[in-house]
């Protein structure tokens, strides 16, 4: 007979397990070939990132539910794979060349993409690895990367289709434009932060020397590029202004007062500077005029000013060139005055370097056709989006979508797959503009026979491969068997703030090429933040690294941590101190299997129908946990899962039914069905709990005997055994098992406010409700007597209390213990006195400070709160001191 070690030491255990799941294909669909099909596919991390808080939560939540589906009999696959981050990956490597003295430039496209690749081999591996340490049941035989062979393929079907479709094309538009990263971003792709910054008031003067008009702006340095100033029609300050000229200071140019609507009277004075070149909203307005205005370009690429903006002025960055152009506005006396203005700055998301608005060349999807099929499944619940509330950040995204720049100005990525004829022979060839869009390299123009071809430098938006994550993992545009077996997915598993970067995308791509939603259910998990509330950050110093933690307390533990407190539409507070409690929990159950084992003497264990009233209660309540469990499962509801189990298994099973049989083993009567109830108890406990705690489960299920209930369990991992199914239960047994809990614990409590020894033994009356609840006690009266440490215990409805003695009303019942022999009141008194003192002293600490209107305005709400709770807490805790000693004065008279 095998027998557990004393401890439970996760880190031998944990490698063990894995190495075994991965070396006989359990992670594989083919493990379960006959049952429905359940796919997820993986939010792709970038390979440049390592293992943060919410890669660890988004992990966990899709490991239990694979686990969960496999065992239920479904055929499986959790599809693995990395992003490969075009922006962030091409920047680590241009900071590693740059510490070469060396740049991309210098390499040439051809050796930088080999030297990204080369990067990508050493180091981009690291996440999964990571991944892997969490207990991920993926099955990596059919990892993927965004720019492997087959996904590359599907990128240029995508592409090739949309532009014959008319819905890809070319523009040259306003976009958000990073000088550092020298590329093109989507407006997703920009973070918007507030910023203390100035407000400067400017004299434009008439060109009839009448007079001026005072505009406001925050970039002064701008106005070089101003093509008119604007007033909303509806100001009748400026009515009489409209269509007049201005002379444009700095400049040598001349222009136009115009109305437009959009223009805010309580902004600034109410006129308006406008930029058509470099602000989205004067782009608007530029447009709408009649003829249009013209767009100035005066910042290029690198940040620096342009030729346009005068021979004073080029080359200067774009903030030298504001400091130039207001001292020259001051000289002129033409600054009217200067103002503090908080106002929302764009920053890369990348590189956090504050985006310019440009015009540039760049390639667009005309994306609304396709978002108002994507609108349409959601409304008509053929995707749920959970919790349901994210819904109408959804719609309103949707509603007031954009067309989508998918090109980007670097070469990590996939080159776009345009090649433009530097020919044109032919009239068929320039009334394509010499573009050519096609699916492989092209060396001829299809239009004019010309050889001289020149391919696009950009590559596409990295998230335009992620859109077709779902199907292109699968194969498309192959319908391979994969696709046709696992599509549409039936869950993806997320963050929020991915919502339109990536779910709409998929959601929209899935609708065009698939015919099909790309998944049923899209589950948005919460955001981790630290235990008083806030969000983690590196500048605030509270990240907190899931590999040290899982080092520290083992995997089991920090899993179990996360999904215990991922309550759906409510952010978690995570501290290290709860993954603690929860490796205590996996020591209870580590426990419990040891007590059991020492307990079985052969390594089968034969069914015997439990006659005793502990098993027959503690079968039903897992009953409940079981059914409980599984519709928690059903719903997300991740945390009301993990409850549950810790509650049954902890509490129910650990506390009350393992403690009682412990008096039922040897009795020749019961004493096989106690035995025969533990096992079956404790391995129905371990399936329940696999899917969460997947290596202590595995562990203890590979060493306990078999229970035999009809036939004999193969020796197999727990991983593909059955998930525990809704069973019988028994209503009476939880009744009359509840009035006796009620009893062990009225003289537990007794016992724990008294601070009567645990080692003492007592009397106990129980004076009950009810001739039912009597005879319940007293045909259970060994379990009374074993867990209050009873020797006497007298059960009636009309017993008198015993004098000098304690009460605690539970349920349906009065326990007394008289206390003469037990504690001298008096010295009792004298305790419970000081340690009221002690409480009251704090509280008048926490008085202070909560009425300290310095502290409330300065200290954190989550600290605030915190400091109330202690206070409630203490206050409560002085109360039930003030309620014993009022108790044990009455006994003394």
């Amino acid at each position: 007979m095998r027998e557990l070690n004393k401890t439970y030491i996760p880190k031998g255990v944990e490698e063990k397990w894995y190495e075994e799941w991965v070396s006989k294909g359990y992670f594989r669909p083919e493990i379960t070939p006959s049952g429905k099909p359940y796919s997820i596919v993986i939010p792709p991390p970038n390979i440049t990132g390592s293992l943060h808080m919410g890669h660890a939560l988004n992990a966990t939540l899709q490991d239990i539910l694979a686990r969960w589906k496999r065992m239920c009999g479904f055929k499986v696959v959790w599809l693995p794979g990395t992003d490969h981050a075009g922006i962030a990956t091409q920047n680590v490597v241009e900071r590693q060349l740059s510490s070469e003295k060396l740049s991309r430039q210098q390499l040439g496209r051809d050796i930088f993409i080999e030297r990204v690749w080369k990067w990508k081999a050493e180091y981009g591996v690291r996440i999964i690895h990571q991944l892997k340490r969490l207990g991920t049941s993926c099955d990596w035989s059919r990892e993927r990367f965004t720019l492997d062979d087959g996904l590359s393929k599907a990128v240029k079907e995508v592409f090739v289709r949309l532009y014959e479709e008319g819905l890809i094309y070319r523009d040259n538009k306003l976009i958000n434009w990073c000088p550092r990263c020298r590329t093109a971003l989507s407006d997703l792709e920009v973070e918007h932060e507030d910023f203390d910054g100035t407000l400067t008031y400017i004299r434009y003067p008439f060109s009839d020397n009448s007079g001026h008009i005072t505009v406001a702006t925050t970039r002064p340095e701008t106005m070089l590029g101003d093509t008119a100033v604007a007033v909303n029609p509806e100001d009748e300050r400026y009515n009489n202004l409209i269509g007049k000229m201005i002379s444009l200071p700095l400049t040598n140019r001349k222009i136009p007062v115009i109305s437009d609507n959009i223009v805010d009277m309580t902004f600034g004075t109410g006129a308006v500077k406008v930029t058509p070149a470099h602000d989205f909203n004067d782009e608007a307005m530029a447009k709408r005029q009649s003829p249009p205005l013209p767009f100035i370009v005066v910042i290029d690429q690198d940040g620096k000013m342009t030729y346009e903006a005068g021979n004073e002025y080029e080359g200067l960055d774009r903030y030298e060139g504001r400091k130039r152009v207001i001292k020259n506005l001051m000289d002129l006396n033409l600054i009217e005055k200067e103002e503090r203005h908080r106002h929302a700055l764009g920053y890369c998301y990348r590189c956090k370097t504050t985006i310019e608005p440009l015009p540039t060349l760049q390639w667009y999807v005309n994306i609304r056709p396709l978002a108002e099929e994507a609108i349409k499944v959601v409304k008509e619940g053929k995707i749920r989006i959970l919790p349901q509330s994210w819904e109408n950040s959804y719609f309103s995204w949707m509603e007031n979508i954009k067309d989508w720049c998918i090109s980007r100005q670097i070469w990590w990525g996939h080159r776009i797959p345009v090649w433009y004829c530097q020919e044109m022979k032919n009239d068929a060839c320039r009334k394509r503009d010499g573009i050519i869009v096609s699916r492989e390299t092209s060396n001829e123009c299809p239009y004019c026979g010309a050889k001289n071809l020149i391919q696009d430098e950009d590559v596409l938006d990295t998230w335009f491969s992620s859109a077709l994550w779902p199907f292109s993992t699968l194969g498309w545009p192959d319908n391979t068997p994969d696709l046709k077996t696992f599509y549409p997915t039936s869950v993806l598993v997320t963050a929020f703030d991915i919502l339109f970067f990536w779910v709409a995308r998929m959601i929209m791509m899935g609708l065009k090429f698939m015919n099909d939603v790309p998944f049923r259910d899209v589950y948005i998990h919460a955001i981790i933040r630290d235990a008083t509330g806030q969000k983690m950050s590196k500048s605030k110093g509270n990240v907190i690294d899931p590999l040290i933690l899982i080092d520290k307390y083992g995997t089991d533990a920090f899993r179990f941590t996360l999904c215990a407190f991922a309550a759906q539409g409510r952010d978690i507070k995570f501290s290290e101190e709860r993954v603690e409690g929860y490796r205590h929990f996996v020591n209870k159950l580590w426990n419990a299997a040891r007590f059991i084992m020492m307990n079985i003497k052969s390594e089968t264990v034969d069914y015997h129908q439990p006659s005793d009233l502990a098993s027959k209660w503690i079968l039903s309540r897992l009953s409940v946990t079981v059914d409980e469990v599984n519709a928690s499962l059903e719903d997300y509801r991740f945390n009301d899962a993990a409850n549950s189990i810790y509650q049954f298994i902890w509490h129910e099973f650990c506390d009350w039914y393992i403690e009682m049989a412990k008096s039922e083993i040897q009795d020749p009567v019961s004493g096989a069905g106690v035995i025969w109830c533990l096992l079956h108890t404790l391995k129905t406990s371990l399936r329940l709990l696999h899917p969460f705690m997947p290596y202590v489960t595995e562990e203890i299920w590979q060493n306990l005997p078999e229970v035999r209930i009809q036939k004999s369990e193969s020796r197999k991992t727990i991983m593909v055994e059955e998930y525990p199914k809704s069973l019988p239960r028994d209503p009476q047994a939880e009744a009359m098992m509840s009035a006796v809990i009620e009893t062990i614990t009225g003289v537990r409590t007794i016992r724990g406010e008294l601070n009567i020894s645990p080692s003492a033994e007592v009397n106990v009356a129980i004076r009950t409700f009810s001739d039912d609840v009597a005879n319940i006690l007293k045909s259970n009266l060994h379990y009374i007597k074993k867990l209050s440490r009873a020797t006497e215990v007298a059960i009636g409805t009309d017993l008198k209390k015993p004098l000098n003695s304690a009460v605690c009303v539970k349920g349906s019942t009065e326990v007394f213990i008289p206390l003469e022999g037990l504690l001298n009141i008096d010295t009792e008194i004298d305790r419970l006195a000081k340690e009221r003192k002690k409480i009251e002293e704090a509280m008048s600490f926490l008085d202070r400070k909560l009425m300290n209107d310095d502290f409330l305005k300065r200290a954190p709400e989550e600290v605030v709160k915190k400091e109330r709770v202690k206070h409630e807490e203490l206050a409560l805790k002085n109360e039930r001191i003030e309620d014993n000693i009022r108790k044990l004065k009455e006994m003394r008279r």
